[in-house]
This record gives structure tokens, sequence and C-alpha cells, in this order.
């Protein structure tokens, strides 16, 4: 049988392009700065004390101070990241752009010490839902049919699930959403390009699009989506942290080695089978 080639999500050489744009331009960072706060306060609840961790992110230069004497590694396909080298891992608000998710978890994993943390940040899938309805809303009516103009961004549910597809132990995934308020749809794709996050996905359509697409967008996205004197866009960051598997870690228990009834840690009465 012909061997199947996984689609391509992202147009590399058009990511590379809008994330040049952004470094330039330096005047939208706020997710990553909200990130990298979050990702901070999160180790300082981690009873360790990390020598020599990594950080894999397309903007070193926005996340170069985030976590001291940390190595900074370019995103890509493949990281440049040693096996075992490290005891702590951050992938850094980029794995939204990958082909291969679970390879980057499992690139992370290897270049873990035994019993070391991987932490992730990435746009989570309700990040610019207000957007996608209102281009698509606009587009089926202005050229009569959809095309992929916004990424796909996985659930919560899903993307947690990847830690443990990756051989990570004792995952863990949340998430915090962001609203923010912008005069109209031309300010927020103005914050778009800022931050590197406008279509580079390789099924996008190349030809440019009529100015009358934007123009209905704006109309609805105005009319679904006000916020007081303008439109709100919500932006959700998924957060995972998994460890790289070590005999020292804790054990869920087998099925049936509890010493102790639930119903006596209650207080209540044990029922039957049959009542």
């Amino acid at each position: 049988m012909p061997s199947q080639t996984q689609p391509k999500l992202t147009d590399r050489d058009a990511l590379a392009v809008r994330r040049a744009r952004a470094a330039a331009d330096g005047s939208a960072w706020f997710l990553h700065e909200s990130a990298i706060d979050e990702i901070q306060e999160r180790l300082k609840d981690v009873n360790r004390r990390f020598t020599s961790a990594a950080i894999v992110t397309a903007h070193p230069d926005v996340w170069v101070d985030a976590i001291p004497g940390a190595t900074l590694v370019a995103e890509g396909e493949v990281l440049d990241l040693r096996p075992g080298a490290h005891d702590l891992v951050v992938h850094a608000m980029c794995l939204h752009w990958a082909d291969d998710p679970v390879g980057q978890l499992i690139q992370c994993r290897r270049a873990l010490r035994e019993d070391g943390l991987l932490m992730v940040a990435m746009l989570g899938g309700e990040t610019l839902h207000e957007l996608r309805a209102a281009l698509g809303q606009a587009e089926s009516e202005v050229m009569g049919g959809l095309s992929p103009r916004v990424a796909p961004m996985g659930e919560i549910r899903d993307i947690g699930a990847l830690l443990q597809r990756a051989g990570l132990a004792l995952p863990v995934a949340d998430l915090t959403t962001l609203t923010v308020r912008y005069r109209d749809l031309s300010h927020l794709v103005r914050d778009l390009r800022a931050m590197g996050e406008t279509n580079a996905l390789a099924a996008r359509h190349r030809r440019t699009p009529p100015r009358a697409l934007f123009e209905r967008a704006n109309l609805h996205y105005a009319d679904a989506f006000a916020d007081q004197d303008g439109i709100a866009a919500t932006f959700q960051t998924i957060f995972l942290t998994g460890w790289a598997p070590s005999e020292t870690q804790q054990k869920p228990l087998r099925p049936g080695s509890a010493q102790a009834r639930l119903a006596d840690a209650l207080g209540v009465p044990e029922l039957g089978p049959d009542e």
C-alpha cells in the first residue's frame, strides 16, 4: 500500500516571515508576558530548584529573562535539545503551530532528566472564536464558501491527553482566559500582526481577499460581539505540566488495595448492592 503523508498544517516559511515582522514591531507581546508571569508563579509552587532549564520559543528576545540561566532553543520541527540535558523544559507559546504536537512533546521529554519537569504554554481552542465566526459568516456571503483563516487550536481535554501519549507522568492541564477590547476589526488584526499570529496555514487562500470581505466581517463582529464602544476578542492560554517518569514519584494505589472504607470516612452507612 502507498504510504500516507500527514498533511501540513502550517506554512513554515510564511510563519517565519510573520514572526520576523512581529519581532521588528515589538508592540503586542502581552500574551507572552502574561504566560511568563503565570509560569514564574507556577514554578514558585514547585518545591524544586532547577539548575538546567531550556525554553523552546519563537521569540527569544521576549523570553530571554523568563528563567534566569535558561538555554533558549529555537522553535521548529526538530528541536536542538540534547537527551537528558535538562531538569526543566518550557515550551513557550508555539505548540499551537506545530504539525506534530506529540512529536514536540516527545522531544522535550527526551531532553529531560529523570523526574524533570515539562511546562507548556500555548493558545487554546476558544482563542479568537469571535473572529472565526465573523469571518466565516462574511466569507460565505461574499465569496460563496469558506477557507481556513484562523488556525485550529486544541481543546484542553484533547491537549492534556497529549502529555500521556508523549510518555510524561503526573499530567496536569488548565487554562486562563483573557478578553481584550478593540475599537474595531482592523485594530484586532493589527495586534495579531504584531504578535506574529496572522494566517500562516498551509491551506489558506493565497490571493488577496476582496475588501468587501473584511468590511462585512467587521459588521458581523460588531453586531455579535460588541463590547462597550468596541468589540471583544478572546485569548485562551492552555498550560500543561508533566514530569519525566521516575521511581521516586507517587504512584496511584492498585484497585482494591484501600485499607479503609469510604463510608466510614464520610460517617454514613454503606449501601448494599440492592439499595
